[in-house]
């Protein structure tokens, strides 16, 4: 079938992407489902700073690629191995596929699965090879096996989640990126208690939807680390207890003054070494650092190691937030519509697809939180 695509072609292109236009929209073709394949018709895609670190070059990927991983839409046509879902469903993306066979999908740790993350890798669907082509006939890659910023997406079985057809697909977007990572770097991977003490460093989609997250958790002291003071408003209304900005010379020790040495838990989510700084400076002894923001591919982190034995602390990543996506999508939906999780309130805006150069230079400059794209249109 023949759909427009936010191709991106142009990697590492200057700001503003206004000007430059690192990704065109193009006719593409979108080749039928595979026999574990379906057809989804996009509702609503996020604009993610995943996507930017691809744009700009810090996490290399196969080029030209159709972007978006973070996505919804509603089931046009399934494959003829699927028997578990049909034409008309509605569905989250999840971006790392599963196979369900490997040996860390059969841990229970799909998030990691050995066959999604190479084939993710190389630009291709999960069962092999690629669905997208321009008007050349060239292969396009697919960007972590979803590629939503599209009028339709070929997605592997594995990367797709049913979902209650009365949620809007525009809020359901969220739920495939920024709810899982932050909301499951707190739950899952840190698995806080009720009482402790978090620090989230970094406000962007995912950091705020870690503060959601430690609030859901029960978290005692919550203190929100970014060096904007609009998004640290923010976090105090979604819950943070305390603010403290990144820009402060003194910040780490502001940390330490308001918990008496440190905190049990520091998320950072902001994705640049030093955010990973501050987190490991502001965690106490005995306490842990959880880590799920995605710095540059070549990005190194260091500290002293004595350090980290006699204070006995713990450094662990957080991939998709530790997520098994078939039952903690379902689960934050709930909690989201129980109004335990507003997340809808992070969504800044809607956006088409000719003006996705733009939405970009606003997520770059930290005009927004979340851009939802409409690649229909308005409803």
């Amino acid at each position: 079938m023949k759909m427009k695509a936010a191709v991106l072609r142009q990697f590492d292109a200057k700001q503003p992407f206004a000007k430059s236009k690192p990704i065109s929209v193009e006719e593409v073709t979108l080749d039928p489902p595979g026999p574990n394949e379906v057809l989804v018709k996009i509702g609503g895609a996020g604009l993610c700073h995943s996507d930017l670190s691809v744009m700009n070059g810090s996490r290399p990927r196969p080029e030209p690629l159709v972007l978006g991983h973070e996505g919804a839409g509603q089931v046009v046509e399934i494959g003829s191995s699927i028997t578990d879902i049909e034409a008309g469903d509605h569905i989250v993306f999840q971006f790392s596929p599963s196979c369900g066979r490997c040996r860390r999908c059969m841990e229970g740790r799909p998030q990691v699965c050995e066959v999604g993350a190479k084939a993710k890798a190389a630009g291709d669907m999960m069962s092999g090879g690629r669905r997208l082509r321009d008007a050349d006939g060239n292969s396009i890659a697919h960007h972590t096996g979803v590629s939503c910023f599209a009028e339709y997406a070929v997605a592997d079985r594995g990367s797709v989640v049913k979902i209650d057809k009365d949620l809007p697909l525009t809020e359901a977007a969220l739920f495939g990126c920024a709810v899982m990572t932050g909301v499951g770097a707190v739950i899952n991977t840190a698995r806080i208690l009720p009482g402790d003490s978090v620090a989230v460093i970094g406000l962007g989609g995912v950091g705020l939807n870690g503060v959601l997250g430690a609030k859901l958790g029960g978290a005692e002291t919550i203190i929100a680390i970014d060096i904007a003071d609009d998004k640290l408003g923010l976090a105090r209304q979604l819950g943070a207890t305390h603010t403290v900005n990144a820009s402060d010379a003194d910040h780490a020790e502001q940390v330490r003054d308001l918990t008496n040495g440190g905190v049990d838990f520091a998320i950072d989510l902001a994705g640049v070494i030093p955010a990973m700084k501050t987190a490991y400076a502001v965690t106490r002894y005995g306490g842990t650092v959880v880590t799920a923001g995605l710095s540059p591919s070549t990005a190194e982190f260091s500290f002293i190691q004595s350090n980290l034995v006699a204070e006995e602390k713990s450094i662990k990543g957080s991939y998709m937030g530790s997520c098994v996506p078939v039952r903690d999508i379902p689960r934050f939906i709930s909690l989201y519509r129980q109004g335990r999780l507003p997340v809808d309130k992070l969504i800044s805006r809607q956006v088409g697809l000719d003006e996705i150069n733009e939405g970009f230079d606003r997520l770059q400059q930290g005009e927004t939180i979340r851009q939802i794209l409409l690649p229909h249109g308005a409803a």
